[in-house]
């Protein structure tokens, strides 16, 4: 059994029985079915998962603790829940093929099939951010900003105040760099919203985002600009000197080509407005 998917331009398969049934039970990659055609890579269920032999990454959440790293070829996640069940997801290098092993629960293998898309699609301009992203007069925005920070309350009040705007994806849209334009794709992985739509938009503008008792909203500098972004990209990939040297270049064609701004501001529909007026020069 194979199922072939399409995300921000990458077709993919998922190959195998059990892998492909374990993947139908992720309820956002429902929407990214393709036709089958030529594919980038892979996903194939293995057994023999290798050694980590330099662990570059420690990640938690939820009952899940994971590690990523390097292996004597390639890279290799690990993830394992608080009661033992753990998943491998491994990708030599050069290779067109992400092997699986392991334990296949939805709560696993939506996080691992996440990281081994980033990991293959990252040397294609293309790369996973953090973040919320609305759709305005369809030019995306990217709300930035750590984990409690309040973006998806605030893309919530554009919707609630900002007539004709809508949500593209609430927790990791697709960034892809094509022919010198950035464009903002959806995705299945939507955090706690589910907003999967197989649709893309040209990027208008990222804002980072921090709570205040006040509106105010600036526009950043380059240097600034990079520091607001990149805490957005894949943490996983930041410690890997080629992996992250892809990610450099994805935000240095990035920088010039979209408006960076900081908000400071409460979770009111005043908020939302004063981003819209100021990117996009509205009156509302």
């Amino acid at each position: 059994m194979n199922r072939t998917y399409m995300v921000a331009g990458h077709r993919f398969m998922v190959s195998g029985d059990r892998l492909c049934k374990a993947a139908e039970g992720i309820a956002g990659l429902r929407a990214f079915e393709a036709a089958d055609g030529e594919t980038l890579f892979s996903f194939i269920e293995d057994s023999n998962a290798p050694v980590m032999r330099n662990e570059q990454y420690t990640l938690e959440y939820e009952n899940v603790k994971g590690s990523f790293g390097r292996t004597d070829n390639g890279h290799l996640l690990t993830l394992e829940t608080s009661d033992e069940n753990a998943l491998y997801l491994w990708h030599d290098d050069g290779g067109n093929e992400v092997r699986v092993s392991g334990c296949l629960s939805v709560q696993l293998l939506r996080f691992a099939l996440w990281l081994g898309y980033g990991l293959m699609v990252l040397p294609y301009g293309t790369v996973a951010v953090h973040s919320s992203c609305i759709v305005y007069r369809d030019r995306a925005v990217l709300f930035l900003g750590e984990s409690g920070t309040g973006k998806s309350t605030h893309t919530r009040l554009w919707r609630e105040n900002v007539e004709g705007s809508f949500l593209l994806n609430d927790d990791s849209p697709i960034l892809k760099v094509e022919n010198g334009e950035v464009w903002a794709y959806g995705s299945p992985w939507s955090g706690k919203t589910p907003c999967y739509r197989q649709e893309r938009y040209r990027l208008e503008a990222c804002v980072r985002l921090s709570q205040a008792p006040y509106n105010s909203m600036r526009k950043l500098s380059v240097l600034q600009a990079y520091g607001a972004v990149h805490p957005s990209c894949p943490p996983e990939f930041a410690y890997d000197s080629r992996l992250y040297n892809h990610v450099g270049d994805i935000i240095g064609k990035l920088l010039p080509a979209v408006a960076f701004y900081h908000l400071d501001c409460l979770p009111s529909g005043e908020a939302a407005l004063l981003a819209c007026r100021t990117i996009f020069s509205d009156t509302i």
